[in-house]
């Protein structure tokens, strides 16, 4: 069956977290910056870290400390973990605009969930702590199931769990990935320049259904709002 396309009205709509959800940057780069002054490396110029942060630790990792021991990168891990932990919801916000488009979707019984590769020790607490985590339908982490996107087994798992079919259900994300993941789940996938977009990535290159810049421009693809 041909996947979802506007103006008609999805089963479901599942996002990708950090860069397409939250605006989670600001607290992940914060705790990135505390762990390169505690182990005296430089940190990173902001847009550098932020275009990091769909990548999760390891990918932040990378950049602030390219030339560390692999040896050394679990520890590395665990104390970047620990600092982010204490600071999870400091800042993070839900992006500009994605309110009134979860509002809009449940007034019209839209299921919404999270699909995201973050773990669920992180996930659950943050969505919890914004008031989230019981308004989406469902939430899979990045240890939810064995596989990870772009694998797309947590986007079918997620749409099992609201009874939804893939061809009538939108993936949003700002990685290939995502658009990955969705494409090869069966739903029609958007990518979203707004979010967290690696040096020499173009989102239109991604073989997305649909490319948007803003929050309000989801919304208005979506569900046909200005």
């Amino acid at each position: 069956m041909p996947r979802w396309s506007a103006p008609a009205i999805p089963a479901a709509v599942l996002f990708d977290l950090d860069g397409t959800l939250l605006d989670t940057a600001p607290d992940m780069v914060a705790a990135l910056n505390e762990l390169c002054r505690l182990q005296s490396v430089p940190i990173l110029a902001w847009e550098t870290a932020r275009a990091q942060v769909s990548n999760g630790t390891l990918g932040l990792l990378r950049t602030a400390f390219p030339d560390t021991d692999p040896s050394q990168r679990p520890d590395l891990q665990q104390q970047f973990q620990q600092l982010y932990a204490a600071r999870l919801v400091s800042e993070t916000r839900l992006f500009p605009d994605m309110e009134p488009l979860l509002s809009r979707l449940e007034q019209r019984r839209i299921h919404w969930g999270v699909v995201t590769n973050k773990p669920r020790q992180f996930t659950e607490p943050l969505l919890a702590a914004l008031g989230l985590l019981e308004r989406s339908a469902c939430t899979v982490s990045g240890d939810t199931l064995a596989e990870r996107k772009p694998h797309p087994r947590p986007i079918l798992y997620a749409l099992e769990q609201i009874a939804a079919l893939p061809e009538h259900s939108i993936y949003v994300g700002d990685a290939r990935r995502d658009i990955e993941s969705g494409r090869a789940a069966g739903t029609a996938t958007i990518a979203v320049r707004y979010g967290y977009i690696e040096p020499g990535q173009n989102p239109d290159a991604w073989d997305a259904d649909f490319v948007v810049s803003t929050p309000g421009e989801l919304t208005k693809l979506i569900l046909g709002y200005s």
